[in-house]
């Protein structure tokens, strides 16, 4: 999905709980990456990779400035012989460490996790939750945006919302002078193009 289509779901959804509920969502999921300065790991079940958001967080990470919005791929299924952004397991949620964020997107509770998120959050990862509303990940989230089945959106949709908000700077408190801004923009028309997913 792309910015336009993104727009357009936006101008059907106004009025709903939807915008609100995803850009409050992104919010703390820029704001947890950003002033806790750590990485952030996307994991989804073995059945459910969120490849898309991946992509998309990469993408916002490079047009926002953000590059701690830049997700590592957690796989289930990963093999040493994949490119290196592909070869991360789930071992890599167990090693993550305060500072750190866990992105966990998985249409229904994934109980093959949820000793490895129990894990990360001792070690004091913030550990966020879309999809999956209720169960024993909601209650260990520190933040969760559930998508109940039924609802008006699925959960692909969602995550294009949620990615789109991430990558727009909405804190007003966050001032910044004209060299960091030119510093910023010089960094974001010479960086490299993301990488191909």
């Amino acid at each position: 999905m792309d910015a336009v289509r993104v727009a357009l779901l936006r101008e059907v959804l106004a009025g709903t709980e939807w915008l609100g509920a995803t850009r409050r969502f992104a919010g703390v999921l820029r704001g947890s990456v950003v002033s806790r300065g750590g990485g952030l790991l996307l994991v989804g079940t073995p059945e459910y990779e969120p490849w898309h958001l991946a992509a998309h967080l990469v993408d916002e990470a490079a047009w926002s400035g953000t590059p701690e919005l830049a997700p590592t791929l957690v796989r289930h299924h990963a093999r040493p012989a994949d490119p290196a952004h592909l070869a991360v397991g789930p071992g890599r949620i167990e090693a993550a460490r305060r500072g750190e964020t866990l992105l966990v997107v998985a249409p229904e509770e994934p109980a093959e996790l949820l000793e490895r998120v129990h894990v990360a959050r001792r070690a004091g990862v913030t550990v966020l939750a879309l999809g999956t509303g209720d169960g024993e990940l909601a209650a260990m989230a520190h933040d969760t945006l559930g998508v109940p089945e039924g609802a008006e959106l699925d959960l692909d949709s969602v995550q294009h919302l949620v990615s789109a908000a991430a990558g727009e700077n909405s804190s007003p408190t966050v001032r910044r002078g004209f060299r960091d801004r030119l510093s910023r923009l010089a960094d974001i028309l010479t960086a490299p193009p993301a990488a191909p997913w």
